[in-house]
């Protein structure tokens, strides 16, 4: 199944530091995720999501709490108070425990609610407060300007998580290269070195060395088949050649 996101958003110009293509993907990724989940029924949505122990209530409500959780961010780079994303871990997992019992209406009112509080709050950033540092949910310090790369990221790795046929053959051609370098710089002093091989959707290749030069261990495959892959999405079907154990992917 293929996903084609809608192209109606009026075109406004990024603020600087922030590449327009960003805030466009992130509402085009949005668009394809109330697609998704307006074709769940209180039956679906209580259907095993693919993260383990996790419904796709689980899942949607996630996304829901992922996108207050930058806004949080956004707000602490254009105020310049510390807002971290999260209260605590423990306090981020009750809520997303909590929010998937609810009714499916009450889930998909949530979803969109945060959704358009992240979209103002990305249209509303003062041109200097994207360039402030803020402390990412897994606590690296990031640029606000990264934040909608990490909100489109989100976005369409859940969106394979449903399980509804959308896959990573769906993701857009042209941010293809960006997801595999986030992917393998996930593994950074992780692993024992090996380079990955892909085949992109143009037809072209790449390869990316992990932790040092390119190695004599390598694996190989189609773009969608290794992101899978890296991303613990799949036990490595479709990538050739001796695949090393991989740590969780964060």
């Amino acid at each position: 199944m293929t996903y084609t996101p809608s192209t109606q958003h009026t075109s406004v110009p990024a603020p600087r530091g922030v590449p327009e293509r960003h805030l466009t993907a992130v509402r085009q990724a949005t668009d394809v995720l109330f697609e998704v989940v307006g074709e769940l029924d209180e039956t679906a949505v209580r259907g095993a999501s693919l993260l383990p122990g996790w419904t796709r209530g689980h899942v949607v409500t996630h996304l829901a709490r992922n996108a207050d959780a930058l806004v949080n961010l956004l707000t602490w780079a254009k105020t310049g108070v510390e807002h971290q994303a999260y209260t605590s871990r423990t306090d981020r997992d009750a809520d997303i425990e909590e929010g998937s019992r609810r009714l499916l209406q009450v889930i998909k009112a949530d979803l969109d609610s945060a959704c358009q509080r992240f979209d103002v709050a990305c249209r509303d950033m003062p041109a200097h407060a994207w360039r402030s540092e803020v402390s990412a949910p897994k606590g690296a310090v990031i640029a606000a300007s990264t934040v909608p790369v990490l909100r489109l990221r989100e976005v369409w790795v859940h969106l394979v998580d449903l399980n509804t046929g959308v896959t990573f053959d769906d993701l857009p051609a042209d941010f293809v290269v960006e997801f595999l370098d986030d992917a393998v710089e996930q593994f950074e002093g992780r692993v024992e070195p090996f380079t990955v091989e892909v085949a992109l959707p143009d037809g072209t290749q790449r390869s990316w060395g992990l932790n040092g030069p390119p190695s004599r261990s390598s694996v190989s495959g189609s773009a969608s088949a290794v992101l899978a892959w890296l991303t613990g999405r799949s036990d490595g079907t479709g990538v050739r050649g001796e695949l090393p154990d991989l740590p969780d992917w964060v």
